[in-house]
C-alpha cells in the first residue's frame, strides 16, 4: 500500500534533514564560532578550528548536531504545513482576484508570476512557522557549538531554567535568558529568505527541467514523478546551490544577528539593531563588511546542505513513492 503525500514529504523530509545535518555540521560548527566572537579573523578560522580539535577531538565538529537532528522532522513539518497553508491562500487569493485572461503569451507570463507568487508566500510562511521550533533548538545548539567546555547537559539545565523564568513572569529580561533568545532574530532571517528560497529553486527548476527538456509533473503520467536518472538528479542539485545562494544573500545578516544575540550571557539584553551597530562597529563602520562577515563561509555550508538536502529529498520520495 502507498504512502499518502504527506508521509512521503514528512519522511523524505526527515532524511533530507539528517542527511545535511551530519554531513554540513563540522562546517556549522566552524562558522558559528567566527560569528559568534567578532575577535576571530577570518585568518585565524582555520586555528581556532584546530585549536578545538586538539583539546576535544573531531567530534567536537559535530556538537549540536543531535538536538538538529531530533528537531528536524518537526521542522519539517512546520515548515511544509505552513508552505502549504500560505501557498494555498495566495493561490486562492490570486484566483478570486483573477477574472479572465486576455490573451495566451500574457496569461501564460501570469500564471507563472502568480506561481512564484504563491511559493514565496508559502515559503514565508513556512519560515515564520518554523521559526517557533527552531529558535530554542539553534539557541541550544549555538551554546554547544560556542561553549565547548560546557557539557550538553550543562546547557540544557541552563536554557531550561531560563525558560522557566520566563514562562513564570512573561518579563523582557527573563526573555533574554530563557530558550527564545534570539527569536526575533530568527523570524527575520526565516520569513523572507524561506520565500526567496523556495520561489529561486522554484524558478531555477523549471528553467532547468525545460532546458533539459524534462517532463513536468503530469506531461507523461507517472514517469515525471517516479523516474530518477541522472538527468533528473541534476535539476535539484543545480537548483538547490541556485537557491541557497539567493536566499542566504537576503538573510545573512539577519542570521549572524541571530548567533550573535544566541551567543552572547544570558545576563546581556541586546536587540537587532543593537546587534547590528555592534557588527558594523567590529567593521570599522563598513555595513557590508560588518553585516556579511563570513558569508563566504555560509555558502561553503549551505550550497552543499541544499543541494544534498533537495537532492536526498528527490531520491527518498521516489524510493516512498515506488
Amino acid at each position: 500500500m502507498p504512502l499518502s503525500e504527506a508521509w512521503v514529504d514528512f519522511i523524505a523530509g526527515w532524511a533530507s534533514g539528517a542527511v545535511s545535518v551530519l554531513a554540513i555540521q563540522p562546517v556549522d560548527t566552524i562558522l558559528t564560532r567566527f560569528q559568534a566572537n567578532g575577535r576571530i579573523t577570518a585568518s585565524a578560522t582555520l586555528q581556532d578550528s584546530q585549536a578545538l580539535i586538539n583539546r576535544n577531538g573531531f567530534k567536537a565538529l559535530w556538537r549540536g548536531s543531535s538536538a538538529m537532528i531530533t528537531a528536524v522532522p518537526m521542522q519539517n513539518a512546520m515548515l511544509m504545513g505552513g508552505y502549504g497553508i500560505g501557498k494555498q491562500w495566495a493561490e486562492d487569493a490570486s484566483s478570486s482576484s483573477s477574472s479572465s485572461t486576455t490573451s495566451t503569451s500574457t496569461g501564460t507570463t501570469a500564471t507563472k508570476s502568480n506561481i512564484y507568487t504563491s511559493v514565496f508566500i508559502g515559503g514565508c510562511a513556512g519560515g515564520i512557522a518554523q521559526s517557533f521550533l527552531m529558535s530554542p533548538v539553534e539557541l541550544f545548539k549555538v551554546n554547544q557549538q560556542v561553549n565547548v567546555s560546557k557539557s550538553v547537559r550543562d546547557v540544557g539545565i541552563e536554557l531550561a531554567s531560563g525558560f522557566g523564568a520566563y514562562a513564570t513572569t512573561a518579563s523582557t529580561s527573563a526573555a533574554t535568558g530563557s530558550s527564545w533568545r534570539g527569536l526575533n532574530a530568527t523570524l527575520l532571517r526565516d520569513a523572507i529568505p524561506h520565500g526567496v528560497w523556495f520561489a529561486s529553486y522554484e524558478w531555477c527548476k523549471t528553467a532547468m527541467t525545460q532546458a533539459l527538456s524534462i517532463p513536468a509533473d503530469g506531461e507523461d503520467g507517472e514517469t515525471s514523478k517516479t523516474s530518477y536518472s541522472h538527468e533528473h538528479l541534476t535539476v535539484p542539485l543545480f537548483s538547490g546551490a541556485f537557491a541557497a545562494t539567493v536566499a542566504w544573500g537576503v538573510g545573512y545578516p539577519a542570521d549572524i544577528i541571530k548567533t550573535r544575540i544566541q551567543a552572547t550571557e544570558p545576563h546581556v539584553v541586546k536587540g537587532i539593531f543593537e546587534t547590528g551597530l555592534e557588527l558594523i562597529a567590529e567593521a570599522n563602520g563598513n555595513v557590508f563588511q560588518g553585516l556579511y562577515r563570513g558569508f563566504g563561509l555560509k555558502l561553503v555550508r549551505s550550497i552543499p546542505a541544499s543541494m544534498i538536502g533537495f537532492t536526498t529529498y528527490e531520491f527518498a520520495a521516489y524510493q516512498l513513492r515506488t
